[in-house]
């Protein structure tokens, strides 16, 4: 039997006693249980990672005091919800606008494993097109697509802006989002690919 193929027992008893090959495979087995939870708090993939280091370096921290080695999984999760918790209360959710300007299948839909990296590529897409944007046209994309609704006095305050400049702003901002080269190709290559 492999150690990727023991059960989890074996693997937290062996673990704790300082073997790397059982510590390798409880992250092998557990690392995408940990991206989920992530996913669902929508975080970027470098906060995703974070969360993931973190939550990791308290299993480390905390494996002898697990007294059911079959709830490890179940620690890793609420683990990682707390940590997401803690991450998204501790700082502005900028994070929050790439996957919302991304159109996602609907809730309920299944989704194909091409159509998850086509997802991931189209996000990618769109923060590195983001990134490209004059710094004003970033802070107003991003207060905009929040989860958190800001009023357009909100933004005018935080932002210096005044209030009848922020509709016509905005869909300036979206139109060099749009025009961007990294958008652009993206669109031109899911259409070529659509049509093959």
């Amino acid at each position: 039997m492999t150690v990727e193929q023991q059960s989890i027992d074996v693997l937290v008893t062996e673990a704790r006693e300082g073997s790397q090959a059982a510590w390798n495979a409880l992250v092998d087995r557990y690392a995408a249980l940990i991206w989920s939870v992530c996913r669902s708090f929508r975080l970027s993939d470098a906060d995703g990672g974070d969360v993931s280091q973190t939550v990791w370096l308290r299993a480390v921290e905390h494996l002898a005091t697990i007294r059911e080695p079959a709830a490890l999984p179940g620690w890793l999760v609420t683990t990682t919800r707390r940590e997401c918790i803690k991450l998204c209360g501790g700082r502005p959710r900028t994070w929050w606008s790439v996957d919302a300007m991304v159109v996602e299948p609907a809730s309920g839909e299944e989704s194909a494993p091409d159509t998850e990296v086509l997802a991931a590529e189209r996000r990618a897409s769109v923060r590195e097109a983001l990134a490209q944007l004059p710094p004003h046209c970033q802070r107003l994309l991003a207060m905009l697509f929040e989860t958190e609704e800001h009023s357009y006095a909100d933004i005018s305050a935080r932002l210096a802006i005044p209030v009848g400049s922020i509709g016509p702003t905005r869909s300036r901002c979206l139109g060099k989002l749009r025009d961007s080269p990294l958008i652009m190709q993206w669109f031109s290559t899911a259409s070529t690919e659509q049509g093959s």
